[in-house]
């Protein structure tokens, strides 16, 4: 069973910069999209940004042009952060015959 492994959430005051990072413990074949939710405490769970397997990318307006998503390890730079980005983010990928998910991490921003 491949797992799906956040790392790079913290602390950060607002204005700051990270990194989220998701690697696969195994190979995955046939993807079609990949990318990142987040949930913050009493809210649904919601896109962030997506990326297919053509690179094209998707994010969520509250996101555009503060955050960039990249294939390599579904890199999440975040930069601007806001507090009301805190959340805990989880990373997923979509194959053709499933879609793995991440753990989660936690991002707290700091006003």
């Amino acid at each position: 069973q491949v797992q799906l492994v956040e790392s790079g959430g913290g602390l950060v005051q607002a204005g700051g910069s990270l990194r989220l990072s998701c690697a696969a413990s195994g190979s995955i074949f046939s993807i079609n999209a990949m990318g990142w939710y987040r949930q913050a405490p009493g809210k649904q769970r919601e896109l962030v940004a997506a990326i297919t397997s053509g690179s094209s990318t998707n994010y969520a307006d509250s996101v555009k042009g503060r955050f960039t998503i990249s294939k390599n390890t579904v890199y999440l730079q975040m930069s601007s952060l806001k507090p009301e980005d805190t959340a805990v983010y989880y990373c997923y990928v979509r194959a053709s015959i499933t879609t793995y998910w991440g753990q989660g991490t936690q991002v707290t921003v700091s006003s």
